[in-house]
């Protein structure tokens, strides 16, 4: 086994990492949250420690599906755990709930852990409807969107969100933020 040293520092998400998912529609603006998929995990983990140095293991608590990431430390010749638990999905609840539980775990260890540090991201209702960049939709007697959003570009300093742009799928920027530093 390839040796790790568990003071491990995981590197920051790129762009490409960051997924958009819409969290409010309603009539005077949307909001989206970033978030990070279970694969993104796996990469930095295995860029980082290397496939054989980490693990992952599933229990169920009280009815709530835990998961914990193991790295091996070569140091203390053993494997250190950080758990947490997971949410049901909308769609496949098991399979969600593990994967929420298994990226939550991933935050415990730190991977991707600015994301909480995002600044809300409203799009004002004004600048979508009437747009053609925008499908806007009625579903259940709510408005909503099937326009899709990306992270066009994103800075990070000392694991803080210092500047970020979303563009929706039409490629037309949303929202752009750059944090202002005071003196």
């Amino acid at each position: 086994m390839e040796e790790t040293n568990i003071m491990v520092q995981f590197r920051d998400l790129k762009s490409n990492e960051i997924d958009c998912r819409i969290s409010t529609f309603n009539e005077n603006y949307l909001t989206i949250l970033l978030y990070k998929d279970a694969r993104v995990d796996q990469n930095i983990l295995d860029e980082t420690v290397k496939p054989e140095n980490w693990q992952r293991d599933h229990k169920e608590l009280k009815n709530n599906i835990y998961c914990g990431i193991s790295i091996w430390d070569d140091t203390k010749k053993q494997w250190i755990t950080k758990w947490d638990c997971g949410k049901e999905s909308f769609t496949e609840a098991e399979k969600g709930e593990a994967s929420d539980s298994f990226k939550r775990a991933g935050f415990n260890w730190g991977i991707g852990r600015e994301l909480y540090t995002a600044p809300t991201i409203y799009i004002p209702y004004k600048d979508i409807e009437g747009k053609e960049n925008y499908e806007i939709k009625t579903k259940n007697n709510k408005k909503t969107t099937y326009t899709k959003f990306y992270v066009e570009a994103i800075e990070i300093t000392n694991k803080e969100i210092t500047g970020l742009a979303i563009k929706n799928n039409k490629n037309k920027r949303v929202f752009l933020y750059k944090k202002q530093v005071t003196k």
